[in-house]
């Protein structure tokens, strides 16, 4: 059975903490003693459940009425398992939606069926895009308040339709859908009789998700295998996961930044041998000869070789407070490689308010750009539209040792 990560977002009060209660609570994927403690929140026994508590956990976010961290929750059904980031709505909170876009591979967008599309639905279409994601549920929520208006649906999936062809999206499905009532989320609504299309739970236990196997082959050493006891001594063997496409034993392959070549000689999976591996499993290669391998080297098959610079583009999300300072040097970490950078030029900055690119000189916090980077050595990596798994990294504040921003190499 395979696992789903996927992502929701929209604006304040869209209903996306509903909507994920909703999907779990009538899917049954709630706890029966988080059920109770729910019950026993409601002012009579009259009350419908508050289905947004299940998500909203933290204090802060209780009292407010918002969602302020990206909360998970695990739920799975016959088909599939899931794993749901919900993302916050504020425009304050957009690196934390980042963080949550970072790592699925679908998102939902709510729109109110009141509102429309707005600058933050455009905000959060766009980071989706940026961040990878091909497949994208708009959902339509709050159809009961509009009567369950048809025309009021198709005006609102033309207004983003004209969108898409400034998105990276393969795939775009509409839904409406009222979360609080429970309308197309588990079960097909009769007050919807004028849609035709699968409920919201349908779609997402049946939607393709493309997986990185078609994909040129990368693996980066995460750790290096070298038992100390005598029955073991001459092991030496390179763990990590496939980050995209296939190793088969016996295959040839060039290890980076040395540049050797050797062979696979054996491949572990769960301590057992294997003769191939893919994408998104976790390995031991081991070689025909003995070779210096350290932790972050890249291995690649000697005819799929990856990009090797020190002169970087990258798009760049700010997630520090405090801005971007060029000609600082940071720490780039790519996987679990690193060097030191510093940023040339910021090229151009992405105006989502207005939907254009604007020239700047200063990257604040939740800001979106384009940048020139220098490493003090070359790194071996793909394009971000290439290949996600090695075409991303992070920047490090090596004065705070905080994450500032979230790099997608073009």
């Amino acid at each position: 059975m395979n696992t789903l990560k996927f992502i929701t977002a929209g604006n304040v009060d869209d209903g996306k903490s509903t909507l994920i209660g909703r999907l779990l609570y009538d899917s049954n994927s709630i706890h029966t003693d988080q059920l109770g403690v729910l019950e026993k929140r409601k002012s009579n026994s009259d009350d419908e459940i508050d289905l947004s508590l299940i998500t909203d956990g933290l204090r802060a976010e209780r009292e407010q009425g918002i969602t302020i961290d990206v909360a998970y929750k695990y739920f799975s059904t016959a088909k599939r398992k899931f794993i749901i980031a919900d993302a916050p709505g504020h425009e304050q909170y957009t690196r934390n939606m980042i963080t949550g876009a970072s790592n699925s591979e679908l998102i939902i967008i709510l729109v109110d069926a009141r509102k429309g599309v707005t600058t933050q639905t455009k905000r959060h279409a766009s980071i989706g895009s940026l961040m990878g994601i091909k497949k994208a549920i708009v959902v339509v929520n709050k159809i009961d308040l509009v009567g369950y208006s048809e025309d009021t649906f198709l005006a609102i999936k033309k207004e983003f339709e004209s969108l898409q062809s400034q998105l990276n999206y393969d795939e775009v499905i509409f839904i409406p859908a009222s979360a609080l009532v429970g309308d197309n989320i588990v079960d097909k609504s009769s007050k919807t009789a004028w849609y035709k299309g699968e409920t919201l739970l349908n779609v997402l236990e049946n939607i393709t998700i493309d997986n990185n196997t078609g994909l040129t082959a990368r693996f980066q050493v995460q750790w290096v295998i070298r038992p100390k006891d005598e029955e073991n001594h001459d092991y030496r063997g390179y763990a990590g996961q496939v980050l995209s496409g296939v190793y088969n034993v016996g295959e040839e392959v060039k290890v980076l930044p040395s540049n050797i070549t050797s062979k696979i000689s054996k491949i572990e999976r769960n301590l057992e041998e294997v003769e191939q591996v893919v994408a998104g499993e976790n390995i031991v290669l081991h070689f025909e000869n003995d070779i210096d391998i350290s932790r972050g080297d890249t291995i690649v098959k000697v005819n799929e070789e990856s990009i090797n610079s020190n002169d970087l583009k990258a798009w760049v999300c700010w997630l520090d407070t405090n801005a971007l300072q060029q000609g600082k040097t940071y720490l780039l970490q790519h996987r679990f490689h690193s060097v030191r950078t510093k940023i040339k030029t910021i090229d151009q900055q992405w105006d989502i308010n207005n939907w254009e690119f604007i020239s700047s000189d200063e990257i604040k916090l939740n800001d979106i750009a384009q940048i020139t980077l220098k490493t003090n050595q070359p790194l071996f990596f793909d394009s971000f539209e290439e290949n996600t798994a090695t075409g991303n990294a992070i920047l490090v504040d090596e004065t705070t040792n905080n994450t500032v921003a979230a790099l997608m190499f073009i």
